[in-house]
């Protein structure tokens, strides 16, 4: 049989070095020392083996046979770490004659099943260089991308692949559930635990609506701030160090790395923070208090004078335009995020929609943090328990960042940085300045 494959969710072989009769489904005339654990009669009279690691060893025998064909190893573990070695060096070390290439195990049953593979990404590994380059080329057939991961000691990377759980957003997660929980607690204390004890008042049911739609706003831009913040830290480590080669500490470059993740999410803050906000009015203890106000003021005959404030007029209508702008901003940097419209992108704007207009929404968004509060920063009545409230807390990191970013942009700043990520240093290395010294 030419080009079989030993199919299933495990174990496959392919021809190599443009051999035949690979290892595969037999035909009913097979030698029955073929058969083992594992294998299921197919239609036509062939059998068909799944092989799973604790049946490897009905391979061993099998090993004259396979001598010079490229197995592939498509198996993955239930958990990491399950067994001492890789599933595809312990293959290897069964059956030594045969090239074992370790891939294709990230494809899941269901895009195999639907056709769903092009522009999928596999990877493969291997000791031989022609098992896997016979390898890639089958999968190029079937619109796959190939990625070459090196030899076979890379196997148990690839088969912890399909074991991981969102390793990008661990982080990410862990510090806006972190801000969530904090300012949670804290505006439970100052809102409704305060009102209790001062006032005697039982507003306890601001908590689901109320409480929310301040926290969400407050997380929203302290996660966009950590976004930017990032970039301001490493740009001013390179002005220090006067080199872009040496390489940023761990911590900031695993806090790099997950500013997309952080991105996401202070823009899925910020969506929840505008559909609480569309709500508001329509809730009961909204609606209840407007209705009271009239039918005290229809109980005392008299109507309450209301004057017109331009100030306050020009506060609240741009409070409202900037959240309105800084939502739309937040909405074309997700969708410029996604890898279908960042990829048909060039650098330059990929680059602009990022950096410039990410920037100018957390201006955006951190001005309407301010004209939120610009008439309450010097009243009494706002620190409760002399602690400042919410909104004055989240301003903190924004500001910080901005202000970081306004000395970077500085001509003077910006033009010794720009020359440091072109590759010039500020001090050259002791070897070149021997050559300079011998010349």
């Amino acid at each position: 049989m030419e080009g079989q494959w030993l199919h299933g969710s495990n174990t496959r072989c392919t021809p190599s070095q443009g051999q035949h009769g690979a290892l595969g489904p037999y035909t009913a005339g097979s030698s029955s020392s073929a058969s083992g654990p594992g294998c299921r009669r197919c239609p036509g009279g062939r059998q068909s083996r799944v092989l799973h690691r604790e049946h490897y060893g009905f391979l061993e025998t099998m090993a004259p046979h396979l001598a010079g064909k490229a197995l592939v190893d498509l198996s993955n573990n239930l958990k990491k770490d399950m067994y001492p070695e890789a599933n595809a060096a312990y293959l290897q070390r069964l059956v030594p004659g045969a090239a074992v290439v370790k891939g294709l195990n990230t494809l899941s049953a269901w895009a195999l099943q639907n056709g769903l593979l092009a522009g999928k990404q596999v990877y493969l590994c291997g000791n031989s260089a022609e098992a896997k380059r016979a390898v890639a080329e089958m999968s190029t057939k079937l619109g796959l991308t190939v990625l070459d991961k090196g030899s076979l000691s890379a196997a148990r990377e690839l088969e912890d692949f399909p074991l991981q759980l969102f390793p990008e957003w661990r982080l990410p997660l862990s510090v806006a559930v972190g801000l969530t929980a904090f300012f949670f607690f804290y505006l439970l204390i100052r809102d409704v635990i305060w009102a209790y004890v001062e006032q005697g008042k039982d507003i306890s049911y601001r908590i689901t609506v109320s409480l929310g739609n301040k926290v969400f706003p407050i997380v929203s831009l302290i996660m966009l701030s950590l976004c930017y913040l990032p970039g301001v830290i490493a740009a001013f480590l390179q002005l220090y160090r006067g080199t872009k080669y040496r390489r940023f500490p761990d911590w900031l470059d695993r806090w790099m790395l997950c500013r997309k993740q952080m991105g996401l999410i202070a823009m899925g803050y910020a969506f929840l923070h505008a559909i609480y906000t569309f709500v508001t009015p329509t809730r009961y203890s909204v609606q209840h208090k407007l209705i009271s106000l009239v039918v005290d003021e229809m109980k005392n005959n008299k109507t309450t004078p209301f004057y017109f404030d331009n100030t306050e007029a020009w506060a609240q209508d741009s409070f409202y335009m900037l959240g309105i702008l800084g939502f739309f901003l937040y909405a074309l940097l997700g969708l410029t995020s996604l890898p279908s419209v960042g990829g048909s992108l060039s650098w330059r704007e990929f680059n602009f929609i990022q950096s410039k207009l990410g920037h100018l929404t957390l201006v955006i968004c951190t001005t309407h943090g301010y004209l939120y509060g610009w008439n309450k920063f010097l009243r009494p009545s706002t620190y409760k328990w002399y602690t400042p409230p919410g909104y004055m807390l989240c301003l903190i990191v924004p500001s910080v960042v901005l202000v970081l970013k306004a000395l970077v942009i500085l001509p003077c700043v910006d033009r010794t940085l720009t020359r440091i990520r072109q590759g010039w240093e500020r001090t050259q290395p002791r070897e070149e300045m021997c050559k300079a010294t011998n010349l």
